[in-house]
């Protein structure tokens, strides 16, 4: 069973805002020359690499809400220009809208086992895929999804 990790998605508003900055990093670093893959740096690396990459994603949390993933490709462990040891994060750049669920805010990010993770809004069965993003939010923040 995969390992997933979970963690704030600080500056984003939605999941549209989420996609807007991977497109625009994806651009950049192509202009720069360099592959388009979506990175995003940790200071700490997970320890459980292995369970991780073994069909784990990087679950976000939007606004006080887990509300979307992106499968995890790989994890680089690296040092900085100034010794600190840090970690790259290689994310699949589809973003996959997940059943909102709230979630306190956090430092860094947590583990989040296979079993506790949101389904993705496809597996739902019913139109929650096509709420819009702010009415789910509003919805599952009265518990009412």
């Amino acid at each position: 069973m995969s390992l997933h990790l979970l963690k704030l998605c600080v500056g984003a508003e939605s999941i549209v805002d989420l996609e807007e900055w991977i497109a625009e990093r994806q651009a950049q670093r192509r202009a720069r020359g360099e592959p388009a893959e979506q990175l995003h740096t940790t200071r700490m690396v997970p320890k459980k690499i292995e369970e991780i990459l073994s069909g784990g994603s990087l679950y976000w949390v939007i606004k006080g809400q887990i509300s979307a993933r992106q499968r995890l490709m790989d994890i680089r462990p690296f040092t900085d220009a100034d010794g600190i040891g840090r970690c790259h994060l290689v994310m699949e750049p589809i973003v996959v809208p997940v059943e909102p669920r709230p979630f306190r805010p956090f430092q860094g990010w947590r583990y989040l086992q296979a079993k506790d993770a949101p389904r993705d809004l496809s597996e739902h069965g019913g139109d929650l895929g096509e709420m819009p993003e702010e009415l789910r939010r509003e919805l599952a923040g009265l518990g009412l999804l």
